[in-house]
């Protein structure tokens, strides 16, 4: 199969969707590997290391899409990227598609087959593409709203972790899922007292068994976060319903009952957000404030860090897109029911069911293409 890497050309978005170690695997199976010209660059990786990988070097985004048969990138395209998207073409990527109609609808007309990291699963019901990311952005998300509760940064002022005689912050995290323990872990270690909601009350009970004991578990419902809000220094949204919009666990009158220079971290940005003043930023702008609460927003957070995401990346996004070239999308999605849940949108039709509830649009069955 021929196989072809874009540069990333979202905002600040310094990731790479394959490692030199990814393009060497696809080339001694024979496959042909193109990488975008410098698309390796912001992560640490040289052309010549892709070179001598194996790979060959093209000089623009176009030439990539032209000639490749499956386009693995990190980020899902942008409306530049729109038109250079052909029919039957596979791109291997985020989507998130329930968040953006715009991007849904060019899919769509673009009669591609759209196979989502996002919504790949494992036997049990983890997002093992979605894992990895999700890691990096939970530990990220605590050391990034750290640093917004800084005085010139326009929070609190508040140290995370206090020091002796001052109380430590106090950091609540919505959702038990990847991010939200990855947030609690960091924020633990900083010393700030953290609560962590869910509502999964198996998950609570695993939290609690492994998290530190400045660590308390809630069970999520309106009433405790109305309660909470008002007195916690930095909160985090992690919350994750499988390639759907995120539900909106604070709104706007809410913000009312915060102390100001709250700083609000809405990892779920991706899709959509759980707060209802949350709209995506970016590195170059990240933060903007509404009733004097900091909303950091930033819908591509682990690009903040490429070298450890992108080896993180590809280290889990690897052997599904090497089965993928090795049997074909059809062959490998019938082998893999976990993979197959990866497809959204073929050939101009939505196949994955969330996507099309999101915006009343027709769902057709995978079984008509697979």
């Amino acid at each position: 199969m021929i196989i072809g890497v874009p540069k990333e050309i979202k905002n600040n978005e310094n990731r790479v969707a394959l490692t030199p170690a990814g393009a060497f695997e696809f080339s001694k199976r024979n496959h042909k590997v193109y990488i975008q010209s410098t698309a390796g660059i912001g992560s640490g990786f040289s052309d010549q290391e892709y070179i001598d990988a194996g790979a060959e070097i093209l000089p623009d985004i176009k030439s990539v899409y032209d000639i490749a048969e499956m386009i693995i990138k990190v980020k899902e395209p942008i409306e530049e990227e729109y038109d250079l998207v052909k029919e039957d073409q596979l791109l291997f990527t985020y989507f998130h598609f329930a968040s953006y109609e715009p991007l849904t609808h060019a899919m769509i007309k673009s009669k591609a087959v759209c196979l989502a990291y996002e919504t790949v699963e494992n036997p049990d019901g983890s997002l093992p593409l979605l894992i990895p990311m999700s890691e990096v952005a939970g530990r990220m998300a605590i050391q990034e709203g750290a640093k917004y509760l800084e005085k010139p940064e326009g929070g609190r002022g508040i140290l995370l972790g206090g020091v002796p005689g001052v109380k430590p912050a106090n950091v609540m995290i919505l959702g038990g899922g990847i991010v939200g323990t990855n947030a609690a872990k960091m924020a633990s270690g900083l010393g700030a007292n953290v609560s962590i909601l869910d509502i999964n009350l198996s998950r609570l009970r695993e939290l609690d068994d492994i998290m530190d004991s400045n660590v308390t578990t809630i069970y999520s419902n309106e009433y405790n976060i109305r309660e909470m809000i008002k007195y916690h220094d930095l909160i985090v949204g992690a919350v994750l319903i499988p390639g759907a919009k995120a539900p909106n666990l604070i709104t706007r009158e809410m913000l009312k009952t915060m102390r100001p220079g709250t700083v609000l971290v809405d990892v779920a940005v991706d899709q959509g957000g759980c707060i209802e003043t949350c709209k995506p930023t970016t590195h170059e702008n990240p933060t903007y404030v509404v009733d004097d609460i900091v909303h950091y927003c930033v819908a591509n957070m682990p690009g903040a860090v490429p070298y450890t995401s992108t080896i993180a990346l590809t280290n889990a996004t690897l052997p599904y897109a090497l089965k993928l070239a090795n049997q074909g999308w059809k062959k490998a999605c019938q082998e893999n029911e976990g993979l197959a849940l990866g497809l959204n949108v073929i050939n101009g039709k939505v196949v994955y069911k969330a996507v099309a509830e999101a915006f009343n649009l027709e769902y057709a069955s995978i079984d008509k293409f697979v």
